[in-house]
């Protein structure tokens, strides 16, 4: 890990207010870094947020968190747009939710391309080889290290453990789990507020009190909720996600494929909650068998390209609209309609985000000391580890026991010696991505 970048620091300690261009750098790396998965990129800006840059304190990036694993959608770029927003208001929130995107979009954009004209290559196989074990790593690695701060005790461990048996074992929905615990932590707090409330972080000893914005501040572009306010973020928010689908519905006609794209994702947009591994069946069902836009070992290619990209990984649905605009491409040509068909993916996939965003952060922002609603965050944080604790032993299952298979062996070794230099000599994520995918390349070539 590189030695943070000091942004000055008052005499009395805190972290100095970073300047908008210093919160692009940031944002803009982080971009290019956000290896993982959402644990993974949470963890990445726990550690630069919190830990070394002290720009926001520990009970405020929890608080933000928690907010975000509610909205449908991908929380870790809500969650950097919600940072952007406390730093510098709203065009912060739309630096760094936009940032955290374009570079995979962009790399995406080109991986598809070469995977529908010449198809999956020896050397990306071999390549996918070794990211996949790294992948599963970095989720181990930072359900570990989140867990440890949420997981204080037998309380918060048991809601973690009930919700990894509900979702493993009896297949129960996110929002249902979701919802289940937020009782839980809201009914806990009256009987055993002590055990209940652990995400408040004041006291001294927490990392972040002496942030910039710290677990009292209010920040400078925190703005007080109105409903003049809500209605101008709504109906922007509706203008700017709906205008380029009814712009290509006018120019091609409403039956269009990629008006059909704009529409479907723009409804997985409001309905998926808990994330990628959340959306995917639902997906890959409507993209496979009702639509046919691209086959099950498709959206499988998929998933491992989008798993080589920064950001997050429901970019895998740029994917899904590349390849099917690709394939229903009249009257145009086939990159054209495909690099339409992408971006309007995007488009509706992450503009709703922003929505959800700027109109719930002053409400959220309000309610921080209202210690109902912390014990009732701080369960689903706790439901959270256990669900994302079933997403690596779903990982593992399928990297190292692989079906029909006998033990990924290389893919063991891969995962054993990633998860010990993330969690024991702070290796960075890019370095195990890059490496692992190197060591994939060389096993093959060998």
């Amino acid at each position: 890990m590189n030695e943070p970048e000091r942004t000055g620091e008052t005499r009395g300690g805190s972290a100095a207010h970073p300047t908008f261009h210093q919160a692009f750098r940031f944002w803009m790396k982080l971009g290019f870094i956000s290896f993982g998965g959402p644990t993974g990129q949470i963890a990445i800006m726990h550690t630069e947020l919190v830990e070394q840059k002290r720009w926001i304190s520990e009970s405020r990036f929890l608080h933000a968190l928690n907010y975000c694993m509610l909205l449908p959608g991908p929380e870790a770029q809500q969650l950097a747009t919600y940072a952007g927003w406390l730093l510098h208001g709203v065009p912060g929130g739309i630096c760094a939710g936009a940032l955290f995107v374009l570079p995979s979009a962009v790399l995406l954009w080109m991986l598809s391309w070469i995977y529908v004209v010449y198809g999956q290559l020896p050397w990306m196989a071999a390549v996918f080889a070794g990211l996949k074990p790294a992948v599963l790593a970095i989720v181990l690695a930072a359900v570990l290290r989140i867990g440890s701060r949420v997981l204080k005790n037998g309380v918060m461990v048991f809601l973690a453990v009930l919700a990894f048996v509900s979702i493993s074992v009896f297949k129960a929905p996110f929002p249902l789990i979701i919802g289940v615990s937020a009782l839980l932590g809201f009914l806990g707090e009256r009987a055993w507020k002590s055990k209940f409330s652990v995400l408040k972080g004041h006291g001294g000893s927490k990392p972040g009190t002496d942030a910039m914005i710290g677990d009292a501040a209010v920040s400078a572009h925190q703005v007080k909720p109105s409903r003049m306010r809500a209605l101008t973020v709504v109906c922007t928010g509706l203008v700017l996600w709906w205008l380029p689908v009814l712009a290509v519905g006018a120019w091609l006609g409403f039956d269009h494929n990629l008006v059909r794209q704009g529409l479907f994702f723009s409804q997985a947009a409001t309905v998926t909650f808990g994330g990628a591994y959340a959306v995917l069946p639902y997906v890959s069902q409507q993209a496979v068998e009702h639509y046919g836009w691209l086959s099950g070992p498709q959206m499988l290619d998929g998933l491992g390209l989008a798993e080589t990209t920064p950001g997050p990984l429901i970019m895998v649905l740029q994917f899904v609209g590349f390849v099917g605009a690709w394939k229903f491409h009249e009257p145009l040509s086939p990159l054209l309609s495909a690099t339409i068909g992408a971006f309007l993916t995007s488009w509706t996939t992450f503009l709703p985000c922003f929505l959800w965003v700027f109109l719930g952060a002053p409400y959220v922002e309000g309610l921080r000391d209202n210690s109902r609603l912390n014990a009732a965050l701080s369960a689903i944080t706790a439901a959270v580890v256990g669900v994302v604790l079933n997403l690596a032993v779903w990982l593992g299952a399928h990297v190292l026991f692989p079906s029909g298979q006998p033990v990924n062996v290389f893919g063991l070794v891969v995962t054993l010696v990633a998860f010990y230099g993330i969690v024991r000599h702070k290796w960075s994520v890019i370095a195990v991505v890059l490496g692992a995918g190197l060591a994939g390349f060389l096993l093959t070539l060998f």
